[in-house]
């Protein structure tokens, strides 16, 4: 009985499947939306959402300057708070905000703004205008911006960067302000 051909056949042409379907999981991942998809409305419980708006209202964040947050003309950023203060010679306050951070945040400290740039592309992909870098950590800058879309970054993402967003009207303050060398101090 003659033997047949179409093994070698068979098993090139399942490797090169399984190669086809590794290299498309590859390519999907690595093009995935870095968060997570939205619940659609009306899935989370009645008693759930009760509760989601009883935090809400008990969680409302004092806009007071931080207490120990320096000295001097400065820029004051609360990691918990999730806001910034732009802080003049006078020791007080001229503008407060609040900011969306990325999944990143740089240690409690002093730092200084290094760097600005007026626009480009933000390590999350978004277009960004006024950044104000003031730390660099383990390949994560940290800085301050604005998106041009009014986006702000999404906390829970995959993937690390040290955006701190705010307004395009904040972010615009921000870079009047935040000079090269001014302090830029980080609490809790």
């Amino acid at each position: 009985m003659p033997r047949s051909s179409t093994g070698p056949a068979v098993a090139v042409l399942t490797a090169a499947a399984l190669g086809v379907v590794g290299f498309l999981g590859y390519q999907a991942a690595a093009t995935a939306p870095d968060h997570p998809t939205q619940a659609r409305p009306g899935s989370h419980s009645a008693e759930s959402k009760k509760k989601d708006k009883a935090d809400a209202g008990s969680k409302k964040k004092s806009t007071a300057l931080p207490a120990r947050s320096g000295t001097g003309v400065r820029v004051v950023y609360a990691l918990g708070d999730k806001r910034v203060w732009l802080v003049g010679a006078d020791g007080k306050a001229g503008r407060t905000f609040e900011v969306g951070p990325s999944p990143a945040s740089p240690d409690p400290g002093t730092y200084t703004v290094t760097s600005r740039n007026k626009g480009g592309v933000g390590s999350d992909g978004v277009q960004v205008e006024h950044v104000v870098v003031f730390h660099s950590e383990g390949g994560v800058v940290f800085g301050f911006s604005a998106a041009v879309d009014g986006s702000m970054p999404d906390p829970n993402a995959r993937k690390r960067t040290g955006a701190v967003r705010e307004s395009r009207a904040d972010g615009t303050a921000m870079w009047e302000f935040a000079q090269p060398d001014m302090k830029v101090v980080v609490v809790p």
